[in-house]
């Protein structure tokens, strides 16, 4: 069955595990603690024994059918985990999965998730784990969605706020689900215990400014295609006093990663060049779509802006490095903008 993510944990809880679950979604938070809960789940019902695939492009999917058609010598529940980076598991991955739907090994629970969906990777595979088991997909809150999701979050920590204090904790995340998680669980060290609602005073002096734009999320904005939102982060970077020189290696680390691994994804090798490189796989989505948005001879232009933006910064060439980073921001964030950059 097809949940919404509100009717997931109500199900979850409702009933003994089915054979299947597919969590998928471009908002790392939600798909990890809703892989989480079925964790759990699993462990209060007798799960004692966990195995995890990670699903690259050489993935032999004989491992998955080999390991859940043999038998534990350990435990007698057993939980398995397919992490599917792109949610497309290919021909054979989807063959794979409808297999195990139509007949499940007893005593066995299969766990998919994947941080890229749409309804384009919806397939017979997909449907075969609804019919199955549960499949529920958390699409990116919209922005008057927010402030709901963080009333509840709220309440699920004992605490109780106006809508304006509220309202100023939104504003201060910007929508960055992750910290204002981890804002919402500093309110409950800090103000827990408290019957009387948290107002906007109070919310000001307990919650840090998560919107504080540093150089990461100004990289990460460029990486998401938010071109307008890196514009206003590099002019909010400005206007705190920050530096071009003081950017530039950050930007250009994370460019030179990009760079080699477009050159890895041309030789269809993105998977394991990303797990060589430790990229975190809450950023692998964003990674992914960027390196789509451009061939790795762009991204070798790119690098090679880099350092030409740096020596500006450093009073060892011409132009603006202000106005030369925006530009650069702008063709990483735009695959039609690529013309802002110098020939």
């Amino acid at each position: 069955m097809e949940l919404r993510p509100a009717q997931f944990a109500r199900q979850l809880a409702a009933e003994p595990l089915r054979p299947v679950y597919l969590v998928a979604g471009s908002e790392p938070l939600l798909v990890q603690e809703a892989a989480d809960a079925v964790r759990a789940c699993a462990r209060d019902q007798g799960f004692g024994e966990r195995e995890v695939y990670d699903v690259d492009s050489d993935f032999d999917w004989n491992r998955l059918s080999q390991g859940l058609a043999s038998m534990s010598l350990f435990a007698t529940h057993r939980l398995f985990e397919l992490r599917l980076p792109t949610g497309r598991p290919g021909k054979e991955g989807g063959e794979a999965l409808r297999e195990f739907c139509e007949n499940p090994p007893p005593d066995t629970v299969l766990l998919v998730t994947s941080q890229e969906w749409s309804k384009k990777h919806a397939g017979k595979w997909s449907e075969a784990i609804a019919r199955a088991g549960h499949l529920v997909v958390f699409w990116p809150l919209k922005s008057h969605e927010l402030g709901d999701w963080l009333l509840q979050r709220l309440r699920s920590r004992g605490l109780v706020a106006t809508p304006d204090a509220v309202q100023r904790l939104a504003d201060r995340v910007e929508g960055n689900l992750l910290a204002a998680a981890q804002e919402v669980d500093k309110l409950a060290l800090l103000a827990g215990g408290t019957r009387e609602a948290i107002d906007v005073d109070q919310m000001e002096k307990l919650v840090a400014d998560s919107s504080r734009f540093d150089v990461f999320t100004l990289v990460d904005a460029a990486l998401a295609g938010e071109s307008a939102r890196a514009v206003r982060m590099l002019a909010a970077l400005r206007a705190e006093g920050d530096q071009v020189a003081g950017l530039m290696p950050m930007v250009a680390k994370e460019v030179l990663g990009l760079c080699a691994l477009a050159r890895a994804s041309e030789g269809g090798r993105l998977a394991a060049a990303m797990r060589d490189a430790h990229v975190w796989q809450n950023k692998q989505a964003a990674y992914r779509r960027a390196i789509e948005r451009h061939p790795s001879s762009r991204w070798e232009q790119f690098v090679a802006e880099c350092g030409r933006i740096d020596r500006s910064a450093k009073g060892r060439g011409d132009g603006d490095p202000w106005l030369q980073l925006e530009r650069l921001l702008v063709a990483i964030a735009d695959g039609r903008a690529r013309g802002l950059l110098a020939s």
